[in-house]
């Protein structure tokens, strides 16, 4: 591409993207503060109690947690907007070297998963909102392509993806949308060997 179709582009830096890595920081900070608090003992040092030895006086005492934790870690975890916005978030835009997040192309505020996905059975419909950088871009339906194979290589077979043009954004919406979310269409463009290596590049980037 000689000439870009958005030559200055609005750019959000990545320190301010949202991420579920800053709560598992600040989790991992309170959980060390709990120990540090519970280590604390107001009983001499001859008075504590190893817990080896405790276990070792009361052997008629046999903790159940440990069958309920084997179940708990079987059951698959919900999938959340977070997770969906880690996953696409990282996606190169195929014209700038900046990634679709960056550019506010994708943003968690316009993605949405169903809270109800205990039934596997079922289908289950994400629905995600782009945002192009400017109202006559071309390229919303490379990028939408990109966004669905990503998400399809991720995700299992029952979850449903839906990509739509944010509304007001690109002014052949309607066209774009139908583009994104025919079945046939979609089929016929991941079958062209030029379009797949052009996402293939987008997705290098991905995390």
């Amino acid at each position: 591409m000689d000439d870009p179709i958005n030559a200055n582009p609005t750019i959000i830096d990545v320190s301010e993207l949202p991420t579920r890595l800053e709560n598992e920081n600040k989790k991992g900070t309170g959980e060390q503060l709990v120990a540090q608090i519970v280590s604390l003992s107001l009983l001499p040092k001859s008075a504590k109690v190893s817990a080896s030895s405790t276990s070792s006086q009361v052997p008629d005492l046999v903790s159940d947690s440990g069958s309920e934790d084997d179940e708990e870690d079987e059951e698959e975890d919900p999938v959340d907007a977070q997770e969906i916005f880690d996953l696409i978030s990282s996606i190169s835009d195929p014209e700038h070297p900046l990634t679709l997040a960056q550019l506010a192309v994708v943003n968690l505020a316009d993605i949405y998963v169903p809270d109800h996905q205990a039934d596997k059975s079922k289908i289950c419909e994400i629905v995600i909102k782009i945002t192009p950088t400017i109202t006559h871009c071309s390229l919303a339906t490379l990028i939408g392509l990109g966004i669905r194979v990503r998400l399809e290589r991720c995700l299992p077979p029952r979850f449903r993806i839906k990509i739509l043009i944010k509304e007001g954004t690109h002014q052949s919406e309607n066209q774009v949308n139908k583009q994104l979310n025919d079945k046939e269409r979609v089929a016929a463009a991941c079958e062209n060997d030029q379009l797949l290596t052009v996402i293939s590049q987008m997705l290098s980037s991905c995390k």
